[in-house]
C-alpha cells in the first residue's frame, strides 16, 4: 500500500509513480474524494477513460470503485484517448469525467486529469481533493453508484468527421508514439477521405520506439525519414494521450504550434473577427501581430491546459492553444484541447493548398530555441524564479511580462524564464532575428540565472 503524498497534486491535473507515490488504494481516494466533489456541484455521474499504459486498468478500476463508493454513477469509457473523455463530458449528460493517464511522462508514471462540473480543474481546486481525503475517514455513502460502459468511438469519430471536410484528398504519415491515439488516429483520418501511413499505431504502454511527445524533435526523427522515403504529404504526430499535436512539413521543418497556431487563428477569425485569440507565454512573438492583423485581438496568458481552458471560458474567445501543443478550439468544437481534432482542422486548412509544406514553411518565423530546462531539487525552482523576478536586470530597452515567470521582449527577440508547476525545472525559451541576438538574449539570461543560483548548470 502506497501512502497518499500531497506531491502528486500537480497544479493541473494529478500525477505519480506507479508503486512509489501511485497506486490502487491512492486511485480509489481520489475517485471517493471527486465523486464527493462532483455531488457538491449537483453532478451525479461522472465519465472515466484510460490511455495504454500498463498500470490503467488496475487504476482505472479502484478510480471506479471509489467513485461509487461516493455514490456517483460511472460511465466507463474503457481505452480511449483523453479528449474523448472530455468529449463523452460534453456529449452523454454527465458534466464531470476522468481520465487516467500519464500522458508523455516515462511509462512508470500515471495520473490523472479532470473535468469537474464542466471545468478543468487545477490549483486550489485539486489541492482541495487532497484535504477531503485527509479529512475524510473514508466510509461509503449510504447508496452506492452504478456502474457502466459505453463505447463512444462511433460517435466522436463521427461527429469529427462530419464536422470537418477536406478540399481534396491527401497522403499524410501519421505517428502515434505507440499511444493511444494510434487506436483512432488512422480511422479517423481515413475516415475524413486520407490515405494513412500508420507508424508505431499500436498501443503499447512500453512505448518500446520512441517517447510519445512531439515536443521534442528527436521524436520526430522516424516522421521526417518517413516523409522523405514515401509520398506522402505531410506528418503528424502525437502525444501519450492524444491532446497534443505535432505537425512536420515534406521537407523535414517542425512545425511547432505557436506557427500551427497562426492558420487556426487566420482561419477561426474570418468567421470572428474581433475576438480575442489566446495564447500562452512560450509562443512565438509572430502570433500576437499576426492575429492582430487578421482581425483579432491577441490574448497572452500562463501556461497550464487546465488554466487556458479556464480563461477559455472566461473570455468567451473561440480559440486558444499553448507552445506544448494543445490546442483549444471554441469555434465548430467544445473548447477542450484535442491533437485529433487540432489535426483535422489543420488537413481542412491545408487541402485547400496544391503544396501544404510551403504553406507552413512560409509562416512568420525566428532562430529559436525548443524549451531548455534547468533541473533542480523539489521546490528550489519556485525559490530561483522568485529572485529572478526581485533582483535581475535587463540592459536596454526591454519589456518585461510578469504573467507567468519572466519574459522579457527586445526589439529584435525575447527570452523566458518559468517556473514549472508539475515538476522542480526552470522553463527556458529563446527567440530572435539573427543567431547573433540569440546568442546575446541567452547570455543576459545566463548571467542573471548564475546570480540567482552560481552553481546552476544551465543547457545553453
Amino acid at each position: 500500500m502506497v501512502s497518499l503524498s500531497k506531491t502528486i497534486f500537480k497544479a493541473y491535473d494529478i500525477r505519480g509513480i506507479i508503486d512509489k507515490t501511485l497506486d490502487a488504494g491512492v486511485a480509489r481516494q481520489i475517485g471517493q474524494a471527486f465523486g464527493q466533489a462532483a455531488l457538491a456541484k449537483g453532478e451525479k455521474k461522472v465519465v472515466i477513460g484510460r490511455d495504454g499504459r500498463l498500470s490503467g486498468p488496475v487504476l482505472a478500476a479502484a478510480l471506479a470503485e471509489g467513485l461509487q463508493a461516493a455514490g456517483v454513477d460511472v460511465i466507463d469509457l474503457g481505452v480511449v484517448a483523453t479528449p474523448m473523455v472530455y468529449f463523452g463530458t460534453n456529449v452523454l449528460g454527465a458534466a464531470s469525467g476522468i481520465m487516467v493517464t500519464g500522458s508523455h511522462n516515462p511509462p512508470d508514471y500515471n495520473g490523472f486529469k479532470m473535468v469537474l462540473a464542466g471545468e478543468a480543474i487545477h490549483g486550489e481546486a485539486i489541492t482541495a481533493l487532497y484535504q477531503r481525503i485527509v479529512d475524510h475517514d473514508g466510509s461509503p455513502a449510504a447508496s452506492k453508484g452504478a456502474y457502466s460502459t459505453h463505447d463512444i468511438r462511433a460517435q466522436y469519430l463521427e461527429r469529427i468527421i462530419g464536422d470537418v471536410k477536406l478540399a481534396r484528398p491527401i497522403k499524410i504519415a501519421v505517428d502515434c508514439g505507440n499511444g493511444v491515439a494510434g487506436a483512432f488516429a488512422g480511422d479517423l483520418f481515413r475516415g475524413m477521405g486520407c490515405e494513412v501511413i500508420e507508424l508505431f499505431c499500436e498501443v503499447d504502454g512500453n512505448f518500446p520506439n520512441h517517447h510519445p511527445d512531439p515536443a521534442h524533435p528527436e521524436n520526430l526523427q522516424d516522421l521526417i525519414r518517413c516523409l522523405q522515403q514515401t509520398d506522402a504529404e505531410l506528418g503528424i504526430a502525437f502525444d501519450g494521450d492524444g491532446d497534443r499535436l505535432g505537425v512536420v512539413t515534406k521537407d523535414g521543418q517542425i512545425i511547432y504550434p505557436d506557427r500551427q497556431m497562426m492558420l487556426f487563428a487566420a482561419d477561426v477569425l474570418s468567421r470572428h473577427p474581433g475576438e480575442q485569440i489566446l495564447y500562452d507565454v512560450k509562443c512565438t512573438r509572430h502570433l500576437a501581430p499576426w492575429i492582430s492583423k487578421h482581425g483579432g485581438v491577441p490574448l497572452m496568458y500562463k501556461t497550464g491546459h487546465s488554466l487556458v481552458k479556464a480563461k477559455l471560458r472566461e473570455t468567451g474567445a473561440p480559440l486558444g492553444g499553448e507552445m506544448s501543443g494543445h490546442i483549444f478550439f471554441k469555434d465548430r468544437w467544445y473548447g477542450f484541447d484535442d491533437g485529433l481534432y487540432s489535426g483535422a482542422r489543420l488537413l481542412e486548412i491545408l487541402t485547400r493548398e496544391a503544396d501544404p509544406s510551403k504553406l507552413l514553411n512560409s509562416l512568420p518565423q525566428s532562430d529559436s530555441t525548443p524549451e531548455l530546462h534547468l533541473h533542480l531539487n523539489e521546490g528550489e525552482n519556485v525559490i530561483v524564479m522568485d529572485k529572478l523576478r526581485s533582483d535581475a536586470k535587463f540592459p536596454g530597452n526591454v519589456q518585461i511580462i510578469t504573467i507567468d515567470g519572466l519574459r522579457v521582449e527586445y526589439e529584435d527577440g525575447f527570452g523566458l524564464a518559468r517556473s514549472s508547476n508539475t515538476t522542480p525545472v526552470i522553463v527556458m525559451r529563446f527567440e530572435a532575428e539573427t543567431p547573433a541576438a540569440l546568442a546575446r538574449i541567452q547570455g543576459q539570461f545566463k548571467s542573471v540565472i548564475l546570480a540567482a543560483k552560481p552553481d546552476a548548470e544551465l543547457p545553453f
